[in-house]
């Protein structure tokens, strides 16, 4: 589960993706499918969250990692290229941001 706490010293990586409202279901299936079959099972991964705006044209993944080098070798992985390649034939662009909490209210 995800948890938000000043003084996290891991990595977090907001990735969010812009698709129109006809492909975001099968963008969320392969996102899930994703965690489920792979992500989680990486070194270093915590906890995620995948958020859907109301007009089903953005996903907003929040994902927490023990270190940034643990996220990117994952991304690295014969598996994640061949669904990075998949989600990007359903958005229109996606986009992973590194961040490290800087405060929490």
């Amino acid at each position: 589960m995800v948890s938000i706490a000043a003084g996290f010293t891991g990595q977090t990586v907001i990735t969010t993706f812009e698709m129109t409202p006809g492909t975001c279901a099968d963008l969320l299936e392969e996102l899930q499918a994703a965690y489920a079959e792979v992500i989680r099972h990486q070194p270093g991964f915590i906890a995620a969250g995948l958020h859907v705006n109301d007009a089903q044209t953005r996903i907003a993944n929040y994902s927490q990692w023990a270190r940034r080098e643990d996220f990117m070798a994952m991304l690295r992985t014969p598996e994640m290229r061949e669904r990075n390649r998949r989600f990007s034939a359903l958005c229109t662009r996606f986009e992973p941001v590194m961040y490290e909490v800087a405060g929490v209210v």
